[in-house]
């Protein structure tokens, strides 16, 4: 096989994410095809934080946290990890650890991974703004679980909980998100 057949198979088994209208989107994944949840300002080219647009570009899929607490470890050929009381990602693009994960207590602004609510059982961080992470240029781009009707997240892609597993199962360790702009 050459290297462009190589690159062509590995683009073919991208998750590909497009806007349907307003927040609504359809991921697609060989023969996945689900709704889906996306930023509640749409999807954008120019990612700024708290702008709540999901940006658009193809993404590498870094790593699996999971709630032990309420489900098994999912099938999933990612690094994957128990979510723990004390995991939080940083949001604040003025302090050095903006857009990484942190332990809590935590001094700066950040977001909780454990949560009240099931949005983040099954949470994927998305490798945007991370190699290296350019301040106020989007933190926190997670795959997780939806809301039950899809409403629309801070910049984050949501799934209903069976379609995230089927996906999770599916996936390989290279598979890439393809957030697509209109």
């Amino acid at each position: 096989m050459t290297w462009r057949e190589g690159s062509l198979k590995l683009r073919l088994m991208d998750i590909i994410v497009t806007l349907i209208d307003g927040a609504r989107g359809r991921l697609r994944f060989g023969s996945l095809d689900v709704d889906c949840a996306l930023g509640k300002s749409g999807i954008t080219t120019e990612k700024r934080e708290g702008d709540h647009a999901t940006p658009a570009g193809r993404f590498p899929l870094r790593k699996l946290f999971y709630r032990a607490d309420r489900m098994a470890a999912p099938r999933c050929a990612l690094p994957t990890a128990e979510i723990d009381i004390l995991d939080g990602w940083c949001d604040d693009p003025d302090h050095e650890l903006y857009n990484k994960y942190v332990r809590l207590p935590f001094g700066a602004r950040h977001e909780r991974l454990w949560r009240e609510d099931p949005l983040y059982d099954l949470v994927v961080v998305l490798g945007h703004n991370d190699d290296p992470p350019v301040a106020g240029a989007g933190s926190c781009i997670f795959l997780h679980v939806a809301h039950g009707d899809y409403r629309g997240t801070e910049g984050c892609v949501a799934l209903k909980k069976e379609d995230l597993l089927t996906l999770l199962a599916a996936i390989g360790e290279d598979t890439r998100m393809e957030v697509r702009a209109p």
